[in-house]
């Protein structure tokens, strides 16, 4: 069964046994599934009320590219664990003789890129559903203003989660093209996440302090 299929309570509990998967990436990915759930609920309480018929139609777009998310999100939560396991099988091939070593770097190098590459995609498109977010707040349903602001903070965990993850992977890679433009994207998206929730959430505040 798949990871996005168990239960709450059963994910939960899988997390927190003593097996490396699912671990951060995972929960990272789920927490972008958490935020564009909330943030779709945001749009859906905006549809219909008489006072947002102005955006009406522009929620009901927000609500397809949230759900949208939501899938891809789902399914890396699952990508994320099948990265890992990818490392750990190449770390398990054979090395006795020099050419089971070399094999078996290749792979590592070749499984590693993969498991950095997994978490910096749920980063990016956690980044590009920032500004939806954004929109969905300051637009949608006041009554509801505070659940955009926790689909915000719910959203950059994902996005600051899931870079760590592909830090901690950048460590063991040997090609330093590939390093160097991973970092500076992390350097990037880390920065532009932070900023974008602080002005949310100072905007939110405000909001709701009259």
């Amino acid at each position: 069964m798949n990871l996005q299929d168990l239960t709450l309570k059963q994910f939960l509990e899988k997390t927190a046994g003593n097996e490396p998967v699912p671990g951060g990436g995972s929960v990272s990915a789920l927490n972008g599934a958490i935020a564009s759930s909330l943030a779709q609920m945001l749009a859906n309480l905006t549809i219909g009320k008489k006072n947002y018929v102005d955006v009406e139609d522009e929620m009901k777009e927000k609500v397809s590219k949230f759900e949208t998310y939501r899938t891809h999100f789902l399914n890396d939560i699952d990508r994320d664990s099948d990265a890992y396991n990818l490392v750990f099988g190449a770390y398990k091939l054979p090395k006795e003789t020099d050419e089971e070593k070399s094999l078996r770097s290749e792979k590592i190098q070749e499984a590693t890129k993969i498991a950095a590459l997994v978490p910096m995609e749920i980063a990016e498109r956690g980044l590009d559903m920032l500004d939806l977010i954004v929109e969905t707040t300051r637009k949608g349903n006041k009554n509801a203003v505070t659940d955009g602001c926790v689909a915000m903070m719910t959203c950059r965990t994902a996005v600051l989660g899931a870079l760590l993850n592909v830090r901690i992977n950048l460590g063991g890679l040997k090609d330093a093209g590939f390093v160097q433009k991973l970092a500076d994207n992390c350097d990037r998206i880390e920065k532009e996440t932070i900023a974008k929730e602080k002005e949310l959430t100072d905007w939110v505040k405000s909001a709701i302090s009259g």
